[in-house]
């Protein structure tokens, strides 16, 4: 009687591995995770890092670019005798802009343009003063008198221009969503920092629309991120009961906070003395949107949204109260990227094995 061919399934087969390539391949994982844990630590010291800076002069001075010693900010008298205009590049409502030179460097100098909004320009220099961290512009002298503000140069602008700029071939590899999410963080940082300043509880009102925000912020050489205007930070103090209103005109639009709109309908001409006041939240509200704009269309950035669709699905609760800090959207940025660079990770490391 003839015999059927007996047929091996070789994939069940136990295949055997010599013990060395295990040890070579346990290094490379154990390798690919000290990496990991290097490259986050020096992410997290660099941008989630602690208020102070360590490079920061004593107050009252500055230091930057080349310059190693800290130098007492600029007086009128020096800044009349030793700032040069170059050329205006903007003007707001409050100021004009003008690139300047000092000492052969780089810096910009803001005046007043408009005498009825001197309280505005005076408020944004004692922010200016007062805030000065890693997460604000760099101040380098003012004077009061003549209503001027001396600020470090940052020559990629403002955030309005950032896709413009990752489109230049020499950024270009910045352009990814690990960077973009970084620079959201970034953002959110400096939102923490304003909720929690040495001031108490800020609110930061030059935020009515997307273009508005982008304009307050400044893209460094170094692709982080600073805020550089400061004229409308009102402060927060629910123990004395105090709330803020962002300007005395109506706001409209959905950018905005529902308890920033008009509550009493079209029926009801719009009164700023009927209109209620509010919270810091009003800036939670918007993350969502200016994130999603940090976020771009570049691969992997929709796998980041739907990583941050339920932190920004809580920021947009139509009640304040449950809208999360933004210490909470910031820890689960954070989380979110190092997830996802573990993830990036691990794959590589299965090819591998």
């Amino acid at each position: 009687m003839e015999k059927k061919p007996h047929f091996v399934r070789r994939e069940f087969l136990p295949r055997e591995v010599p013990p060395i390539s295990l040890a070579l391949l346990l290094a490379v994982v154990l390798l690919l995770n000290a990496i990991l844990y290097l490259y986050l630590n020096k992410f997290y010291s660099s941008l989630g890092r602690v208020e102070t800076d360590p490079g920061l002069c004593p107050f009252g001075h500055f230091k930057f670019g080349a310059l190693k010693n800290c130098t007492p900010w600029l007086s009128c008298e020096a800044i009349n005798r030793e700032v040069r205009k170059l050329k205006c590049v903007g003007e707001g409502a409050v100021k004009k802009v003008f690139l300047s030179e000092w000492k052969e460097k780089k810096v910009v100098l803001s005046q007043l343009t408009n005498s009825e909004l001197k309280e505005d320009f005076l408020h944004g220099l004692k922010m200016l003063k007062a805030l000065q961290s890693k997460h604000v512009v760099r101040l380098l002298g003012y004077c009061e008198q003549q209503f001027t503000i001396l600020t470090e140069y940052h020559p990629l602008g403002s955030l309005r221009g950032l896709n413009e700029t990752l489109h230049i071939p020499k950024y270009k590899g910045m352009n990814t969503w690990h960077r973009r999410l970084m620079l959201a963080i970034d953002y959110v940082g400096v939102i923490r920092y304003l909720h929690s300043s040495p001031l108490g509880t800020l609110v930061m009102c030059d935020s009515n629309d997307l273009d508005k925000v982008l304009s307050q912020y400044l893209l460094t050489s170094d692709f982080h991120v600073l805020v550089n205007d400061l004229d409308a930070l009102p402060l927060v103090n629910r123990s004395a009961g105090r709330l803020v209103k962002c300007g005395h005109r109506e706001l409209r639009g959905e950018f905005v906070a529902p308890e920033q709109r008009w509550p009493y309908g079209e029926d009801v001409p719009f009164e700023d003395d009927l209109m209620p006041p509010y919270d810091e939240k009003t800036d939670i509200w918007k993350i969502p949107d200016v994130s999603n704009f940090f976020l771009g269309h570049v691969e992997g950035s929709d796998i980041v949204r739907l990583h941050l669709f339920d932190i920004h699905a809580a920021c947009k609760k139509k009640d304040p109260a449950e809208r999360p800090s933004a210490q909470e959207v910031l820890d689960t940025y954070r989380k979110v990227l190092t997830l996802l660079i573990r993830e990036a990770a691990v794959p590589s490391t299965r090819e591998m094995l």
